[in-house]
């Protein structure tokens, strides 16, 4: 009896030992496992983002390439009137120069009084109130999706460009009169001068609103916030 005791305490001893070192052993065998696995999705995503860097540095590339064959073609410099949003900027320079021009030669010419002068005023102002015309009636652009501030600022251009049309035909009648009827008198001069002026400043105050309508607002470039021509 007290050697079968003493066999049972035997037996039970060597299993805890083989239980208590095989402990270890399992909690090393899982570390590992756990590291491993720790590896692996580390590896997974460190490559990832190797082949998403691969990526963006071959789309940078081949924009930077793109944009370079770009530049080298000649083809591509002038642009035709068919790349063009809309042709109003390719017209309404000719009334916001012309208009100032026929202006300061007219007030000039109240006091030379110079046949040469009034014909200058007078082209200057037949092209400059069929430019503004055309590029107020005809040319100008239609806009979508303006914000609350870009609206006030083209309703005030829009304001001045028909102010600009109105007293650029009332300066060319003036002009016209008195060039051809009172033989250029010293007083018809300073009345067609008189409103001449008149519509050198408001296209001088449409073109400020146009100015900050493209520069500031951003309508306009690369046909931003523009209907297309066809929808004219």
């Amino acid at each position: 009896m007290y050697l079968t005791n003493i066999f049972r305490y035997g037996i039970t001893l060597v299993a805890f030992v083989q239980l208590a070192t095989a402990t270890p052993s399992l909690a090393h065998g899982n570390e590992k496992h756990g590291k491993s696995k720790t590896e692996k999705i580390e590896k997974t995503e460190a490559l990832a983002v190797e082949q998403d860097t691969t990526q963006i540095a071959q789309q940078q590339t081949v924009t930077t390439e793109e944009h370079a064959a770009h530049l080298q073609d000649p083809s591509t410099v002038h642009a035709t009137l068919a790349d063009f949003p809309n042709k109003h900027p390719l017209i309404v320079h000719f009334p916001i120069v012309l208009l100032l021009v026929a202006a300061a030669v007219a007030l000039c010419n109240i006091f030379f009084l110079r046949k040469e002068l009034d014909w200058v005023v007078t082209i200057a102002t037949l092209i400059g109130f069929v430019a503004a015309f055309v590029a107020t009636k005809y040319a100008h652009p239609h806009t979508t999706g303006l914000t609350d501030h870009a609206q006030l600022v083209l309703d005030q251009h829009d304001l001045y460009a028909d102010w600009t049309v109105y007293l650029g035909g009332f300066g060319l009648a003036a002009q016209l009169i008195s060039q051809f009827l009172f033989k250029g008198r010293r007083w018809s001069v300073l009345v067609a001068a008189l409103v001449l002026t008149g519509a050198a400043y408001a296209v001088a105050m449409a073109g400020h609103y146009g100015a900050q309508l493209v520069h500031i607002e951003g309508v306009g470039p690369q046909g931003r916030y523009l209907e297309t021509e066809h929808h004219h």
